[in-house]
């Protein structure tokens, strides 16, 4: 009998819960799917999702192979075994590389020479969030297209067994996956480097990655501890940040580096303990890149510094930049199409193609690239290669909560609003309007290039809300304000997990 079709409205604890699966449809997102375990999604319901991904990739003529990790937290192994069960009932080759960071799934595509990967992980979530990044193409993950078909073939039941499934496990990914980003020269330049992991999966490999291209290393909660006794591993969480500011400073480091809980975002802290967004990284990477290759294009996400394009060293080397969507892979995929050197998102996800790299994001090269960048520059610290930027005023990344059912909705009515005074020829903070990006939310760019944007989060029940201005801090509050003003008219908007004073 085929396992039957999802519900959305078992309770744990309860007869139907132990043997009919559980599956909450907003789980699946714009590029990847998060749900709450148990209370979103059962066991028999990863089941099912795994069989509607086998049924999926056989629809599209993928040959029947895949690579499926998970990473270090209590529940991810098992949430991995009934995903694997579906995608074995579907009659796939799995091959099973174990404990991994995302990136390691995605380089074990290659280095088997597999078509698919399925990597169990929350990410940056907080506890009790499992997920899965999926792809069938490498080094692409799924887009919209391909979410709403899995949608749509788990939900409705859909789905096909096969016979001829196969269980492959790889028990020396890892030694592979660290030989591949160690096999290079040795840095010149004799590096001290805080290697920071929030106890995440991360914390693994961080030492002996770079160790391995000849830093010295302070490790900071590399311990691995599901628990996240300190923090959130997410290198845009403040109190990470905080943390590694505190032991650059107390062991003088050249500079720290910190990886979220899969391992394909890098955030980064300079000598003088400074917390630097990551598109300013992306920012200081991209001089020294596009001096090494005439005419480089990069791509941005739509959160990211107006400096990609004002900066006066791009220019001159002749760099290129165009702004994207938000999201892992959107900007994969963009970045991948349009042949883009690099791809750059502000929460951290750095995607180096050919020649730089295999094109997915690894937060690990990301961090060698940090490292070449200032080994290519002996007489300068991290701290004088930012100084060297423009200044801009930049908020962090804020998120109000706002329920996935509502959320897309809300940022419909906002972008209607924002483009209304545009074509009205209006003001904002005293500003007439410059531009209009749409791409993913609303990017207002005012008259001075102060901005600010509002977009739906891809992945947690929240908006996105970031502002800049390259003239004063006053207009940078300026923009919030305005913002925060027609968020606040809707009631499905909640707390910020942090929020710009004004």
């Amino acid at each position: 009998m085929m396992l039957p079709k999802p519900r959305a409205d078992l309770k744990p604890n309860t007869y139907d819960f132990e043997r009919l699966p559980l599956v909450k449809p907003t789980g699946f997102r714009e590029y990847d799917a998060r749900w709450l375990f148990p209370g979103e999604i059962n066991l028999m319901g990863l089941n099912a999702v795994g069989l509607g991904i086998a049924t999926l990739f056989a629809r599209r003529g993928v040959k029947k192979r895949i690579v499926v990790g998970h990473d270090y937290r209590w529940y991810s192994g098992s949430v991995k075994q009934a995903l694997m069960t579906g995608l074995l009932a579907g009659g796939w080759e799995v091959h099973d590389i174990g404990l991994a960071l995302s990136p390691m799934a995605y380089f074990a595509q290659f280095d088997l020479d597999v078509e698919g990967v399925a990597m169990v992980t929350a990410s940056h979530n907080d506890n009790g969030w499992t997920g899965i990044k999926m792809g069938l193409s490498r080094p692409l993950t799924f887009g919209p297209e391909e979410m709403s078909e899995l949608k749509e073939i788990v939900l409705e039941g859909k789905y096909e067994t096969a016979a001829g499934g196969r269980y492959i496990f790889v028990a020396d990914m890892p030694e592979r996956y660290v030989k591949s980003l160690i096999d290079r020269p040795k840095l010149s330049r004799k590096l001290k480097v805080v290697a920071a992991c929030g106890n995440g999966t991360a914390g693994a490999f961080a030492t002996r990655v770079l160790e391995g291209i000849g830093c010295e290393v302070v490790p900071l909660h590399v311990e691995l501890d599901h628990s996240f006794p300190n923090y959130n591993p997410n290198p845009e969480d403040l109190a990470m940040l905080h943390d590694i500011s505190a032991k650059v400073k107390e062991v003088g480091a050249d500079v720290g580096l910190a990886f979220d809980g899969d391992g394909d975002r890098c955030g980064v802290v300079d000598n003088q303990g400074r917390e630097i967004f990551a598109d300013k990284v992306g920012v200081m990477l991209a001089r020294d890149i596009s001096g090494l290759h005439k005419d480089a294009k990069f791509v941005v996400d739509v959160k990211s510094t107006g400096l990609f394009v004002t900066d006066p060293v791009l220019k001159e080397n002749g760099a290129t930049t165009t702004y994207w969507k938000t999201g892992h892979s959107y900007i994969k995929r963009y970045s991948h199409e349009n042949k883009a050197l690099v791809g750059f998102e502000k929460s951290g996800h750095f995607f180096f193609n050919p020649p730089l790299g295999r094109g997915y994001d690894d937060g690990f090269v990301a961090a060698l690239a940090v490292c070449d960048m200032l080994d290519r520059n002996p007489d300068k610290s991290m701290a004088d290669l930012l100084d060297a930027l423009p200044k801009t005023w930049q908020s962090p990344t804020m998120s109000p909560h706002c329920d996935d059912e509502a959320k897309y909705a809300v940022v419909d009515k906002v972008v209607e609003h924002y483009k209304k005074i545009a074509e009205d020829g209006g003001t904002i903070a005293g500003q007439k309007i410059r531009e209009v990006i749409t791409v993913n939310g609303i990017r207002v760019v005012l008259a001075d290039g102060t901005w600010g944007l509002v977009r739906a989060s891809s992945n947690k029940p929240e908006l996105v809300v970031v502002v800049e201005s390259p003239t004063s801090e006053a207009n940078m509050k300026a923009i919030f304000s305005d913002i925060d003003k027609q968020l606040s008219q809707f009631s499905e908007v909640g707390e910020y997990n942090q929020k710009l004073a004004v």
